[in-house]
């Protein structure tokens, strides 16, 4: 059984883009917290402001947000799960521009930490997250990815990829961001071949130039 499965027949027309790919993108903000934010701004652009009602996005969103599979039968019931857990949630329309007409922006906030994703759905069930936190990235949500604010000197970089590579884990991909030259402090977004034993996050993170990291898991929905 999966999302379809679920809540389609209900629906008006509903397909993997405005459900499957919409609670995709959702699960992997919950990702960032590992745990239901205690709220959330849904900005729906294009085609999925059309559709958060008829054809299931908005409660696809909602699921996704709360940590379920797409399989979870109780998707249907995403809205009582989200009550219960005390989750407060809006959806407000936006333009976000020259992106993919199915995109949402997430901001999302628990024990005054507040993520900001910025995710496309691309069809059968595909996402691309475009930004994350502001920093700009190309990401698929099926590797485990890295989220780090780093000091912005020289070598920081390359001591974060030692570690990695050290431990035989390959990078598929690296954004780096950072406001402005003598900034002091950057951001980079790295994609994974592998996941991450705890040994090698514990040791991210006692690197003298991570100032914050959050390791996302790959998406099992």
């Amino acid at each position: 059984m999966s999302i379809l499965d679920v809540i389609g027949p209900s629906m008006i027309g509903p397909s993997s883009s405005h459900t499957l790919g919409a609670m995709r993108i959702s699960k992997f903000a919950y990702n960032l917290f590992n745990s239901i934010p205690e709220s959330a701004t849904f900005y729906l652009h294009g085609s999925f402001r059309d559709t958060y009602i008829g054809h299931g996005t908005g409660l696809a969103l909602i699921a996704g947000l709360c940590g379920m599979d797409t399989d979870d039968p109780a998707v249907a019931k995403a809205d009582e799960v989200s009550k219960r857990s005390g989750l407060k949630y809006e959806f407000r329309s936006i333009d976000l521009g020259d992106v993919h007409p199915n995109t949402v922006k997430i901001v999302a906030t628990k024990n005054n930490l507040t993520h900001e994703v910025i995710g496309s759905s691309v069809g059968a069930g595909r996402i691309k997250i475009i930004s994350i936190d502001s920093i700009q990235c190309q990401v698929t949500g099926e590797l485990p990815t890295l989220v780090i604010e780093n000091e912005d000197v020289p070598g920081a970089l390359e001591s974060i990829v030692r570690v990695i590579s050290l431990n035989g884990v390959n990078i598929a991909q690296v954004n780096l961001s950072r406001m402005s030259k003598g900034s002091k402090i950057a951001s980079m977004i790295l994609e994974l071949d592998d996941r991450l034993d705890n040994s090698i996050i514990e040791a991210l993170k006692m690197l003298k130039v991570v100032k914050s990291m959050i390791y996302v898991e790959a998406l099992n929905c």
